[in-house]
């Protein structure tokens, strides 16, 4: 009897044996996938896993399982569960996914948040607020159509004290480190942030002195960009517009009409060009334009607001074609350099 015991004994120490090793087995065979095997394959390619703010631990294996790089999606899942990462583990924010990550590896990826990282936003020139749009979500998550909509609202710009026209003026051009889950309420309340603080007390006691709005001295400043790319030139030009401002004289500047016929190509502006029907024909309407028409560079704004003063009322590019411009305090003058101007465009052939 006793020996049928110690036999039945022996059996069930066995069994218990091979149990413990098939569990061993299966542990051991989920710990090599997770920690030990890759289960990442970028098939040669830079790939970014995107995590949208609110996402679930499912909306993230979706995506991951939707880009095509996991290898067993079952053992990256059943880590997921073990190592909690779920709820407030879950960060948004733009992840790059490297070649042969474990499961293990990309969890901890995944948890740290490494993904919440800065992204450069920068814009410069730009002309339209479709164009700003596009140059504005980039490197963002919020989508271009949405900041166009906002840009275009007329109750959403008013809470900053701007309009459709003005708008642009808001955006002072540099580059800006952003997470890359902004929004598009998130991304306005930055650039509001740093038009304030682009506004500073020197800054605002100069246009007193001026008599220009922040938005004018934007508007002008936009216009003298497109005038001269020479440095030594752009006070001077602002102080030949400040003068035809004073006395109430039509600005008559040719970016206008390019901005007005939606036309960047134009090198000769013609008569035909000045009989456009729109308020930012400055050779139809006298003073500023209703708004930019482009984002002028900062050194631009700072050159209105500390223009030249000086008598002349009119200015004209050299006929060597340098973009350094000629001077003059009377028409009769301006004539001459002018013509000079015209004849050096013929001979390049340039008539449009």
């Amino acid at each position: 009897m006793a020996k049928k015991k110690g036999s039945i004994l022996l059996k069930l120490f066995a069994l218990l044996v091979l149990v413990g090793l098939a569990v061993a087995g299966y542990a051991g065979r989920f710990y090599y996938k997770s920690f030990v095997l890759s289960n990442i394959d970028t098939h040669g390619k830079e790939t970014y896993l995107y995590i949208l703010p609110n996402s679930t631990t499912d909306d993230v294996l979706a995506t991951l399982d939707s880009i095509g790089v996991v290898k067993d999606m079952s053992s990256l899942q059943w880590l997921a569960e073990k190592k909690n990462y779920k709820g407030g583990n879950v960060v948004s924010g733009k992840y790059k996914i490297d070649n042969h990550m474990t499961n293990n590896g990309l969890i901890n990826h995944l948890r740290a948040g490494n993904g919440k990282l800065h992204v450069n936003v920068t814009f410069n020139q730009i002309w339209y607020l479709e164009e700003l749009a596009g140059a504005l979500t980039k490197e963002i998550m919020a989508d271009s159509a949405d900041v166009y909509h906002w840009l275009t609202n007329e109750d959403s710009i008013a809470k900053y004290g701007f309009n459709r026209n003005t708008i642009i003026s808001m955006f002072i051009p540099n580059t800006y480190h952003l997470y890359w889950d902004t929004d598009t309420e998130q991304l306005m309340a930055r650039m509001a942030k740093e038009y304030k603080a682009f506004w500073n007390a020197e800054r605002t006691a100069k246009l007193k002195e001026c008599g220009l709005s922040q938005s004018e001295v934007t508007t002008l400043a936009s216009i003298v960009y497109w005038e001269t790319k020479i440095p030594e030139d752009k006070k001077t030009i602002a102080g030949v517009y400040m003068n035809r401002l004073r006395i109430g004289m039509p600005l008559q500047a040719d970016p206008t009409l390019l901005f007005a016929l939606k036309d960047k190509t134009i090198k000769r502006v013609l008569n035909v060009h000045k009989e456009v029907d729109s308020p930012y024909n400055t050779y139809k309407y006298r003073g500023l334009p209703p708004g930019p028409i482009l984002i002028p560079p900062i050194s631009y704004i700072d050159a209105v607001l500390n223009y030249s003063k000086h008598d002349y009322l009119y200015f004209v590019a050299k006929e060597d074609l340098s973009g350094e411009s000629y001077f003059s305090k009377t028409y009769s003058q301006h004539l001459i350099y002018a013509r000079r101007y015209q004849q050096a465009l013929s001979r390049q052939g340039i008539y449009r």
